[in-house]
């Protein structure tokens, strides 16, 4: 009897990473093809200072660390590209600069590749982290920083990768996810001391759960972990932090600069010239909103109405370890660094690139609002159309950032008059 042929088997899904990696390596491609159409920014060459500052002293060919208070910045991130610049043996300025823009790019690009990765843990959909990943590099002003700007968007990034191993610590709530975790945060606090507030955040979120442990086995696993992620935040910043060897207590000086940073500055703020102790309250909100492009905007105000709808209906989750506990830690991350400028007095100036970092909570919260308003359409046709409508903005983002290329740092959204002229000097 002839042998029935054997069903070919079901072609192997392709994993999700696969594609987020995709993705990332076309926009890697376009950054090289436009590198060389942006320039060198004003503090670039005293960032580039203080990395080869900080390397020559690990490798003991320097005595001590210059006194410059930058070198509390992005330290780690500085000493990598002193160290590729010396590697690819970059002589002249102009190749050095190019270098230093390309790996500043394509460590942006990382930060969207993290940003997929949680939207996909968070949402257990493609479609989705797919939308989360090109509405974080789709970003006109944060795109054009990502080539020059070696303090700010690193820290956004470090802040992207540090909430999905948050994320991924409480999910799997091990001791390696949380020494892994802790690793991350002393990271980004190196990166800039105001990765504290999510350290504090993290600390805070176990002691829920050791509140909540009705068990001696359980309240001992989370005290370990939680020491676990003590122990490896601590020592990650104070190794990845040569200014602190000789002198550990500039950790408080490092905490004086997040304050304030001792220095004067002027903007022009609603036309009017403000220094820095006297710019209001509603600084960082207004500029957050005139410089975002609108698809963000209106989708991180749908994930606000659906987070407090979901804190109206299971008020309990919020204090469990559960996926709606994580979304409010994102909003408490986009609220509670704002509120805390406002009350500290600290100093922010040049628009809002100081609190770039505030960009990883929104986008989130913007994938969360884009489900949420899907939810609420019954049939699939109004469903897709909600989808159309949300990628039609991901798409106008795409053709501002290309229209207004190399100037992408200057982009304005629709509430700012950009027609009349002088208005925007004046303003």
């Amino acid at each position: 009897m002839e042998k029935m042929a054997t069903p070919p088997a079901p072609l192997r899904r392709v994993p999700f990473p696969v594609w987020a990696l995709a993705v990332c390596l076309l926009f890697a491609a376009v950054g090289v093809a436009v590198l060389d159409d942006y320039g060198v920014v004003r503090d670039e060459e005293t960032q580039r200072n203080v990395g080869h500052a900080a390397l020559d002293y690990i490798l003991g060919k320097g005595d001590a660390l210059p006194i410059n208070l930058n070198r509390f910045y992005t330290s780690v991130f500085e000493t990598g590209l002193a160290l590729a610049e010396r590697l690819l043996g970059l002589d002249d300025s102009r190749s050095a600069y190019l270098a230093r823009h390309l790996l500043t790019h394509i460590f942006f690009l990382l930060g969207g590749f993290f940003c997929s990765l949680l939207a996909y843990r968070l949402f257990d959909s493609r479609l989705l982290a797919l939308f989360a990943l090109v509405l974080f590099l789709l970003h006109p002003r944060l795109y054009g920083h990502s080539f020059v700007n070696s303090k700010d968007i690193p820290f956004l990034v470090m802040f992207m990768v540090s909430l999905y191993l948050v994320h991924r610590a409480f999910r799997r709530d091990s001791l390696r996810a949380f020494l892994l975790c802790g690793a991350g945060v002393g990271l980004l606090t190196n990166f800039r001391i105001m990765g504290v507030l999510l350290f504090a955040a993290v600390l805070a979120l176990r002691a829920c759960d050791l509140f909540q442990a009705s068990e001696d086995q359980e309240r001992k696993r989370v005290r370990n972990t939680a020491l676990a992620f003590v122990a490896a935040a601590a020592l990650t910043f104070y190794a990845a932090s040569p200014w602190l060897w000789r002198n550990p207590f500039e950790f408080l000086m490092a905490m004086a600069v997040l304050f304030a940073y001792p220095r004067f500055f002027v903007s022009l703020f609603q036309g009017e010239l403000v220094s820095w102790p006297d710019i209001p309250p509603h600084y960082i909100p207004v500029w957050i909103a005139i410089s975002t492009p609108p698809v963000a905007l209106l989708l991180s105000l749908a994930g606000a109405a659906s987070l407090v709808r979901s804190l109206w209906v299971r008020p309990r989750d919020a204090l469990r370890n559960t996926d709606l506990r994580f979304v409010c830690l994102l909003a408490a991350c986009l609220v509670l660094p704002v509120l805390a400028v406002v009350v500290i007095g600290s100093n922010i100036f040049n628009a809002w690139r100081h609190v770039y970092f505030l960009y990883a909570p929104l986008c989130l919260l913007a994938v969360l609002g884009l489900r949420w308003l899907a939810s609420l359409c019954p049939r699939p046709l109004l469903r897709n159309g909600v989808y159309v409508l949300a990628a039609a903005g991901v798409a106008v983002a795409a053709v501002e950032t290309v229209s207004i290329h190399p100037y992408q740092a200057l982009y304005f959204n629709f509430l700012v008059d950009r027609h009349t002229p002088e208005r925007l000097r004046s303003r």
